[in-house]
């Protein structure tokens, strides 16, 4: 619900005259639309791929509307968007001899802002093809730009300009090792410290201060996997998982003090985040390695991670990160190959659903918004017990193993040829006027509700909509109570009545819509 309360001069419209009881707060401000919020990172602003913000949902009647469309080759990395701008990495050059480069877009136009060197571009592993490139996402904090580059050099650069601002060499400096098929995680924004595993040994777990790139901490010397470090509060108290070679880590994010650790198989890669529900950490990879849950508790200052199956799931996840909606788990499972559903509680199968291929899935105002390797993006209503599909539309036409990413109703969707924006916006209604007259011989108040574009009010929004009432103004918006009117739809127009109040206490009045 929006309803921002009136300046002081519009407090007092109205009647004060024989019913001493009646203070209204006539007009209110704008009602409905769809939250506005930033993608400032990989997976989003928890980190967790979880937007809140409404979107529209009926894609066949009312198609998605493509804002632009943009060539933007070579590269597996997610983007971030903030302040207008869309952030993202791409190689330049060659796959054995190339320059993987930080871009900056006008989040309206599509159009190229900067472009800021990275570092190298060497993919020599395979497995990709010629459409290569980086992985990792920029992060966004504020008005600077985080890039962790294939090979360990990590930026930050002036997101209005491009310019660097300072810069890391983590090879050079720390000595740290780039593992096969390179860097794929993304930096962490946690308060003025960056996260990261540097996989520098002895201590590769690592933050660096945003503001200079010193180091604030480095210690544990699990190596790194190609897993984005993820956020969390876990009984009470805010951590950092690491997935590395020998398992997941938690870790305090000031201090860098390890809270609990749990052992996980490992076979040469990991690049899927670990999600976290509640007081259960899921992960999953590929290369014989399944999912797994690890079940944190909390005694005092101690935290104990034990298993919560009693053996590990054989599905694995390769780099797509799933979602987790009410106890169960919904991803992109390599085997076989298709959406699909595991119960968090006991790891066993619930469905799964051909045709998406690797790709990356979303949690989008309670639905899954699925990303499949065809370039289709899919909305599936959470259902542990049948894969239930609301709607779909082609959004590019070329390989996606890229996360897309949601800003302000607008789902940007890359693939390793293009990136594409389209506007999923819910449409903004107009702000509601509440107006009173006093028919003295009567002894009653009445209300009016009218929409201010003076478009009738349906029964759709008007079963959404309430009068609330304080004896305080300065009583915190969410505390008013409702009012004892009974609303009538006549004609687009909402109505009601009160009997005029006999004691002189001053009442205030709000109308407010419930999203």
């Amino acid at each position: 619900m929006r309803c921002p309360i009136p300046t002081r001069a519009a407090q007092r419209v109205g009647w004060r005259k024989a019913w001493l009881s009646l203070v209204l707060l006539a007009v209110v401000g704008l009602t409905g639309g769809s939250a506005r919020a930033d993608w400032p990172m990989y997976r989003g602003p928890g980190g967790d791929g979880i937007a809140r913000q409404p979107i529209r949902t009926n894609w066949t009647e009312q198609p998605p509307v493509l804002l632009w469309r943009k060539p933007l080759t070579n590269g597996l990395s997610s983007v971030a968007v903030s302040a207008g701008r869309v952030f993202t990495q791409v190689r330049q050059g060659g796959a054995l001899n190339g320059t993987e480069i930080c871009v900056a877009l006008d989040a309206a136009t599509g159009n190229q802002l900067w472009a800021s060197p990275v570092g190298l571009a060497r993919y020599p592993d395979g497995g990709v093809g010629g459409d290569d490139g980086p992985r990792s996402t920029p992060a966004v904090g504020g008005d600077r730009v985080y890039v962790l580059g294939s090979y360990l050099t990590l930026h930050c650069f002036d997101a209005a300009t491009g310019e660097t601002i300072w810069s890391k060499d983590l090879r050079a400096e720390l000595g740290a090792e780039v593992i096969p098929w390179q860097n794929a995680a993304s930096p962490l924004i946690e308060g003025d410290l960056l996260l990261l595993n540097g996989n520098a040994a002895p201590n590769r777990v690592l933050a660096v201060r945003t503001s200079d790139g010193s180091i604030a901490w480095r210690l544990h010397n699990e190596a790194m996997t190609h897993a984005t470090p993820v956020p969390a509060t876990i009984h009470g108290v805010r951590q950092v998982v690491f997935w590395t070679q020998s398992g997941l880590l938690s870790v305090d994010p000031q201090t860098g003090t390890a809270l609990w650790r749990f052992p996980v198989r490992y076979s040469t890669s990991s690049a899927a985040s670990p999600v976290v529900d509640g007081d259960t950490v899921f992960c999953s990879a590929a290369y014989n390695t399944g999912a797994n849950a690890a079940r944190i508790t909390r005694t005092g200052d101690t935290f104990t991670a034990t298993a919560r199956w009693p053996r590990r799931s054989s599905r694995p996840i390769h780099w797509s990160t799933p979602v987790v909606v009410d106890g169960f788990v919904y991803g992109l499972f390599e085997l076989p190959n298709a959406l699909g559903c595991l119960s968090l509680a006991t790891g066993e199968d619930r469905w799964f659903e051909s045709g998406f291929g690797y790709g990356a899935t979303l949690l989008v105002n309670g639905k899954i918004l699925a990303l499949a390797e065809s370039g289709d993006v899919v909305l599936v209503e959470p259902d542990p017990n049948q894969y239930r599909e609301i709607d779909r539309f082609r959004a590019v036409n070329s390989r996606c193993w890229n996360s897309p990413a949601l800003s302000e109703g607008v789902l940007y969707v890359r693939s390793t040829t293009e990136l594409a924006a389209f506007d999923l916006s819910v449409a903004v209604a107009a702000p509601l006027r509440l107006s009173a007259s006093h028919d003295a011989a009567a002894g009653r108040i009445r209300f009016e509700v009218t929409s201010t574009d003076g478009q009738p009010i349906d029964s759709s929004r008007a079963a959404r909509i309430a009068i609330v009432q304080s004896d305080d103004l300065t009583r915190p918006l969410a505390e008013w109570g409702i009012s004892p009117v009974s609303l009538t739809l006549e004609g687009g127009v909402l109505r009601a009545e009160l009997p005029i109040a006999t004691d002189p206490a001053a009442r205030y009045y709000l109308v407010r819509e419930q999203q």
